[in-house]
């Protein structure tokens, strides 16, 4: 059976767009904001020449997942899922946006990354082999790649001009937001990750790290925003096939990383595209991740 064709621009031409990343879409909606997930892919900074279908559906309806979940730690910016539901000017686009958009309210996003890690992976391994620490957090000596951390770590960044994350300091983010938003941020983070992590792990997988965002109402209230660990923001590993001392089988875009390694790829435009068996692969790892974690199939 062929996969669908994969959304790589919503094209909403007659609203206005509020910004584009690298994944999202996001439109002007009176005093709401569309947010759209295309299934756009990147790496290595890039946006590829392919896309993954269904991932924009993945990562949005994971998220609502989660924003339901974590309500009670910290609100959100969710105002509405169901396309059913939305303003009379968006229903002749039900179609594209069914599944993989939401409304949200309107905030000032913190310009600081919330990391919480479990585990000692990806750029914080590299900073531990570096300098025995990641983000100015001192870990004992002798730690495997991949290992469990005595206690999760809170590891904030910043993003530089480029779109990529900069490890930073908690002295250094409190420097940028201010001490007593950080301290909030970093306790909420905290207690996220924690609840991620238990469920995660009831269902047979290791939420090793993940990142939220957080924005800031006309009134200082503290919502949650953007995507809620998903594949995209988290590092996903399956539990039976979890081995300290080695990088761990993921459920996000591993194998769409080691094609690009496989090609030597110089990490400069023009960028390329995907062969069908990686699309395949890597779909597939997004929607198991899915359906672990909330128990259902995708919309």
């Amino acid at each position: 059976m062929p996969l669908p064709t994969p959304l790589l621009e919503a094209q909403l031409s007659e609203l206005t767009l509020h910004r584009q990343g690298k994944v999202r879409d996001i439109y002007e909606v009176g005093k709401v904001l569309l947010m759209v997930a295309t299934d756009r892919i990147s790496a290595f900074d890039f946006v590829l020449g392919s896309g993954i279908p269904d991932k924009g559906k993945v990562l949005t309806q994971l998220s609502a997942f989660w924003f339901d979940r974590t309500r009670d730690i910290v609100g959100n910016h969710v105002v509405e899922t169901d396309v059913h539901r939305y303003p009379a000017q968006l229903e002749k686009h039900a179609d594209t946006l069914v599944g993989r958009s939401m409304l949200v309210h309107k905030t000032t996003p913190v310009p600081v990354e919330c990391v919480a890690r479990g585990y000692l992976s990806g750029s914080g391994w590299a900073d531990y082999c570096a300098t025995g620490a990641v983000c100015g957090v001192r870990l004992p000596s002798g730690l495997k790649q991949s290992e469990r951390l005595p206690e999760p770590i809170f590891t904030p960044a910043s993003k530089a001009i480029s779109g990529h994350d900069i490890n930073i300091s908690e002295a250094e983010a409190a420097n940028l937001i201010g001490g007593p938003l950080l301290k909030k941020l970093r306790s909420l983070t905290m207690a996220l990750y924690a609840q991620g992590a238990a469920h995660a792990n009831d269902c047979g997988i290791v939420l090793a790290d993940t990142k939220f965002e957080f924005g800031l109402t006309s009134d200082k209230r503290i919502l949650l925003i953007d995507e809620v660990m998903t594949p995209d923001s988290s590092r996903y590993w399956p539990k039976d096939e979890y081995r300290p001392g080695r990088a761990q089988p993921s459920f996000d875009k591993q194998f769409v990383r080691d094609y690009l390694e496989q090609i030597h790829w110089n990490k400069r435009p023009p960028v390329p595209s995907l062969p069908d068996d990686v699309v395949t692969s890597t779909r597939a790892k997004y929607i198991e991740a899915f359906r672990r974690l909330t128990g259902r199939d995708l919309n």
